[in-house]
């Protein structure tokens, strides 16, 4: 929730303002006013103009140096760059000089067993942990989807939760209804906008937490093991609607974390990870060879 909260991107067309005022009222909910002033005296969030529009981050002067979100990324055709990073807990080190490239417009898999590190890096991306050493590179605004969509689906209705971010903006009611749908029907859910979000199944839940992170119009989306508690159906249904958002006009990139072997055939790219490291990138197709190799079940 605060995360969702406080992640506030400017309308490029918009002057910023600095409360917040929900656009839930349109969709049979009453609106709400955070007040971002509050957070900025607690060094929470940090305005940073952006390459075509700005943000307003969680902020920790500690990492201000670990994520670099500017236009070099952009320049070189890549989505997000990691460049030698490691993250050690303890005595346990978690990432070991990873390196990684994404292609703009890609949908990049990040595969590898439990514990290798898979959601350590997609955390430090999203700018939520703090790397050791090394850079990342992430091209803004970024949207990240959580494991556990109960932790990302929190109004009563489906409309007001991809609606949520929209409330920064001074947006006419018509016109959030129709960025709502829109977003709904890019993820194979059109007509839920009032449906209430404790009906949904675990997969559609999934659906509506990425339509409202589609609705801050990302760059890049990190997805966190969207379909670990999915049956073949839900599962399928969540890889289709990130598979139809990705590229387009806007090439849209998303970096999707998982430990299901078969979801490689909707990749672009492979990366396989364990004991910290990138151990291997290519295709779906070599890397179900490579994977083979190690005896695992593609």
């Amino acid at each position: 929730m605060l995360a969702k909260q406080l992640h506030l991107v400017q309308h490029p067309c918009m002057p910023f303002s600095r409360s917040w005022q929900g656009h839930s009222d349109c969709l049979g909910l009453r609106p709400c006013t955070i007040n971002v002033r509050h957070y900025e005296r607690q060094g929470l969030l940090q305005y940073r103009p952006g390459i075509a529009r700005a943000s307003i981050q969680l902020h920790d002067s500690s990492n201000k140096d670990q994520i670099e979100q500017n236009g070099a990324v952009a320049a070189l055709g890549v989505a997000l760059e990691v460049s030698h990073v490691s993250k050690a807990f303890g005595d346990k080190q978690v990432l070991s000089d990873v390196c990684l490239e994404v292609p703009r417009g890609s949908f990049h898999m990040l595969v590898g067993p439990n514990g290798c590190g898979k959601s350590t890096l997609l955390r430090i991306l999203g700018g939520l942990m703090k790397a050791d050493r090394g850079m990342c590179h992430v091209l803004p605004p970024a949207g990240f989807v959580f494991q556990n969509p109960d932790h990302q689906v929190v109004m009563p209705t489906v409309g007001a939760d991809v609606a949520f971010g929209l409330g920064r903006y001074k947006l006419k009611e018509a016109h959030v209804r129709a960025h709502v749908e829109r977003m709904l029907e890019a993820v194979n859910l059109p007509g839920f906008a009032r449906r209430q979000t404790h009906t949904l199944s675990g997969g559609q839940k999934q659906r509506v937490a990425i339509a409202g992170a589609l609705a801050e119009c990302p760059k890049v989306l990190l997805l966190d093991e969207l379909t670990t508690f999915l049956d073949g159906e839900d599962q399928k249904g969540v890889l289709e609607a990130v598979r139809n958002c990705v590229g387009g006009p806007d090439e849209v990139t998303a970096l999707w974390v998982t430990h299901r072997l078969e979801e490689l055939e909707w990749a672009d790219r492979v990366s396989y990870m364990d004991n910290g490291r990138i151990q291997f990138t290519g295709s779906p197709r070599e890397a179900t060879v490579y994977l083979k190799r190690l005896g695992a079940h593609v």
